[in-house]
């Protein structure tokens, strides 16, 4: 792996990279760190590529994967979507496990604590070609800096440990973009070491769910890693800014939608006084001047912003006094509607906030069987 250590160090110990990026144009609050992380001479081994041509590869290859920390299987329906056979998926809470059984019947489930995931008794000694998941991010505290090996860190070092065990070709790790810079690139320096020593060739950059056709503005850190020294694809965006899809066109048809808990579509009861206080709110502005992250009412025209359960609601509807319904979240989120959150409307609203839009999931799960392809052709060509 091409790394240069202390030119890594030096550039995330400065201040001046470890402020809080700031929202440019685009929507994006991390295109300064996106650009640097491209800039990283240590950060080299990556490549773009269209991934329109590749579902003929994954039909023919049946190329498979584990997915860890699956939550309601973002990621999974992506990665099942661009082709790639799902093994198992291992998540904790209750209700989560209750949807993965029910969206993906045909898979197998480890519903539990991932430390007593054992990998070997759903793989059974076959070959694993991509773990992919998102270690929650409590697992990167700051206070784990002043104690590297407190336990509260052991959520990475699980994932770690799975990737040691099965020796899957390829990794694929999704955060939030704020695990490059916190505790001054302490931890990403930390999981670029881990793996590393493991034999993966990884590199990270963060990808805009907007610049794939996801109606939300979305950041994710993505680290991919593959043990072959080769470069690592990742997908070439399908939207310019002026073509990024607007909020209304995932659920302006559910305007006129009474609840209808059949289908997800339930949101957070409000007494009347606190529908003329929603009312109020322009576009943009939230309703709390404490919250900066959280019932904000969202701008018609243009991509949602980032949703998720927070303080006890999401999101206000652009046009509607009230916030965004489940179905609504899951819609921005690009999950079809016949998939089904199990477990209360608050439960729904952190499964679908906590997930990765199965859109980008699919456009990184192309690129991935485009170098799994590549890995296939040229181990077995020799």
């Amino acid at each position: 792996m091409r790394r240069d250590e202390s030119v890594q160090m030096n550039m995330f110990d400065k201040e001046t990279k470890c402020r809080k990026p700031t929202v440019n144009r685009r929507g994006s609050k991390y295109l300064k760190l996106a650009e640097l992380l491209e800039k990283l001479p240590s950060n080299n081994n990556w490549e773009t590529v269209r991934t329109s041509d590749y579902l003929s590869i994954a039909e023919k290859f049946s190329f498979n994967f584990i997915d860890l920390f699956a939550g309601a299987g973002g990621l999974s329906l992506g990665f099942t979507q661009a082709g790639l056979k799902k093994i198992v998926d291992v998540e904790l809470l209750p209700f989560a496990c209750r949807t993965l059984k029910r969206n993906f019947p045909n898979s197998k489930h480890f519903c539990g604590d991932i430390s007593d995931f054992d990998p070997f008794a759903y793989t059974q000694g076959s070959v694993v070609h991509v773990v992919a998941g998102g270690p929650p991010c409590q697992g990167f505290s700051v206070a784990g800096l002043r104690k590297p090996e407190d336990e509260r860190n052991f959520l990475f070092k699980e994932f770690a440990r799975i990737i040691e065990k099965v020796r899957p070709w390829v990794f694929v790790m999704e955060n939030v973009p704020g695990i490059i810079t916190l505790a001054k690139g302490y931890f990403y320096r930390e999981i670029l070491s881990k793996f590393a020593h493991l034999g993966y060739s990884t590199s990270v950059r963060i990808l805009e769910s907007a610049d794939f056709g996801v109606p939300q503005f979305r950041s994710r850190a993505i680290f991919i890693g593959n043990r072959f020294s080769k470069n690592n694809y990742y997908p070439k965006p399908t939207r310019s800014a002026d073509q990024y899809e607007p909020i209304e066109s995932a659920i302006k048809d559910l305007e006129s939608l009474d609840r209808d808990l059949s289908i997800n579509h339930d949101w957070t009861k409000h007494s009347k006084q606190m529908e003329e206080r929603i009312s109020r709110v322009a576009p943009g502005e939230s309703l709390y001047k404490s919250f900066k992250d959280a019932w904000k009412r969202q701008r018609k025209g243009m991509p949602s912003m980032t949703i998720k359960e927070n303080h006890g609601g999401t999101h206000i509807h652009y046009k509607l006094n009230r916030c965004l319904s489940v179905r609504e979240m899951a819609r921005i989120q690009t999950f079809p509607d016949e998939f089904f959150f199990e477990g209360t409307t608050k439960e729904g609203f952190k499964q679908v906030g906590n997930a990765v839009p199965p859109l980008l999931a699919k456009e990184i799960g192309l690129a991935v069987v485009k170098m799994l392809e590549t890995i296939n052709h040229d181990e077995t060509s020799f």
